[in-house]
């Protein structure tokens, strides 16, 4: 029996037959929602159905999440190890940001296993799709097959054809189940959608891996309803614009591993590679002696993993009333907020001069242990005196000058001991007991006074 699509107000809940702008109980505007009208009737079969009994919990055997470790190392982190072979994960982005390219890459890599893989799209031809995988993979398996259509039944039945292992959706929100009278992209079509690709990843007889493509509305939110992010295992958004190089993917949800994990990837015409070493990409190498003012080092935490990042100041003489604050990488309220700490409580002047900042790589700074490390860089800049590039700032900076603590600290000051970098600056007391460091040197200040007058006189020095 086909399914009744009908029309609810979600204010009062009065149903219509077709959707209308206009509620004529409540003369609510824009609330109606299609809802799916299921009959009330018991059909024979599920009568004669076996039903299912609670177990008890220590009865219950645990599953064994097994994973498809892939040898992009950057996705493996992000979903905590590698695709777990019965789960439904979610991938969203802008257009263009290389949703389509990652997992052409994932297929790739995991049909080298031996794995199968079906790769099926709504959004481009089968030609297309080989055009790009002639240009970015370096071998042609014939354990992915693929298939273009805009009706899920189709790819459902090929799902029972070829009994794959992975299963990529491109995108969700473009196909369309027949029993249902919606457009695609609906939230009654994407939310069936969605519900069908879960009981092929769940199936305990055969349970497969499930990736679907998202769409990405323009307050960057996976399209269509909060639902569907409680629905899948893992939610993941992958950042960077089109012309940029820097791909930043990170977990919002992950039933099998660390929420917030992020993995790094440069955009190549080779396609997306795994930036293994992200401390590497977002500082300048500089030779030996090198001395280059206006330059700070500090350590950020992206999701379980230290990592060092340059942050770069320009201070110029403003030849207008109102000077320029400009931060590629930080809100501008936080950079006013650390140039009016700078001025009043380390004594520096700004009112007449422009500062701009941005980071190596273009990393954006969410964390406030950056901020001694920013300010520190606007004060090499107008003072024109570099810092060491084996010196680095871990501190937030409080209104009063003060040095703030900072979360993981200890893990940080390890990163930056495996990495041989010679001095870290921190607040004090902050370190409760002794850390079993090879060769780097913990300096403790209280005030952000005490780190400019040791930085200045270390400088000109």
């Amino acid at each position: 029996m086909k399914a009744k699509v009908i029309y609810r107000c979600s204010q009062c809940g009065y149903e219509s037959p077709r959707w209308m702008g206009k509620c004529q109980e409540c003369d609510s505007w824009n609330t109606f929602e299609e809802v799916i009208h299921q009959s009330t009737g018991v059909s024979a079969s599920a009568l004669n159905r076996p039903r299912p009994f609670a177990k008890k919990l220590s009865e219950v055997l645990a599953g064994n999440s097994d994973r498809i470790v892939t040898g992009i190392k950057e996705f493996n982190r992000v979903l905590g190890g590698g695709i777990v072979k019965d789960s439904l994960t979610i991938l969203t982005a802008r257009p263009g940001a290389g949703k389509s390219t990652l997992l052409l890459q994932v297929a790739d890599d995991v049909a080298s296993q031996g794995y199968k893989v079906l790769y099926a799209s709504a959004e481009e031809s089968e030609s297309q799709i080989k055009s790009r995988a002639d240009r970015i993979l370096k071998r042609n398996h014939h354990n992915i097959w693929l298939h273009s259509d805009t009706l899920l039944n189709n790819i459902l039945a090929s799902v029972e054809e070829l009994d794959p292992d992975l299963v990529i959706i491109d995108s969700v929100q473009t196909f369309s189940l027949e029993q249902y009278n919606s457009r695609p992209g609906s939230p009654v079509q994407t939310m069936e959608c969605a519900n069908e690709l879960l009981k092929i990843a769940k199936n305990s007889e055969r349970p497969r891996a499930v990736i679907m493509v998202g769409q990405m509305t323009k307050e960057d939110e996976i399209a269509g309803l909060r639902a569907l992010e409680h629905l899948v295992d893992t939610v993941l958004i992958l950042n960077g614009e089109s012309g940029e190089e820097l791909r930043a993917a990170w977990c919002s949800k992950n039933r099998f591993g660390s929420t917030g994990e992020i993995g790094f990837f440069s955009m190549t015409d080779q396609g997306m590679l795994s930036i293994d070493n992200p401390s590497e990409f977002f500082m300048t190498t500089r030779s030996p002696g090198e001395k280059v003012s206006g330059s700070a080092l500090t350590v950020v935490k992206e999701g379980t993993r230290p990592i060092i990042v340059e942050v770069e100041s320009l201070v110029s003489k403003s030849f207008t009333p109102y000077p320029s604050r400009i931060s590629e990488c930080l809100r501008r309220e936080q950079l006013n907020t650390l140039i009016s700490i700078l001025e009043q409580r380390g004594k520096i002047d700004l009112y007449d001069k422009n500062v701009v900042i941005k980071t190596t790589g273009g990393l954006q700074l969410k964390e406030q242990a950056v901020n001694l490390a920013v300010i520190l860089s606007i004060v090499s800049s107008v003072r024109d005196v570099p810092i060491p590039g084996d010196s680095v700032f871990v501190a937030d900076v409080g209104l009063t000058g003060e040095l703030k603590k900072v979360p993981a600290l200890e893990s940080r000051i390890r990163e930056l001991d495996r990495m041989g970098f010679k001095k870290v600056y921190i607040p004090k007391d902050t370190i409760r007991k002794p850390m079993d460091l090879t060769q780097i040197k913990i300096v403790e200040k209280g005030t952000l006074r005490e780190v400019i007058e040791e930085i200045l006189r270390t400088g000109k020095g």
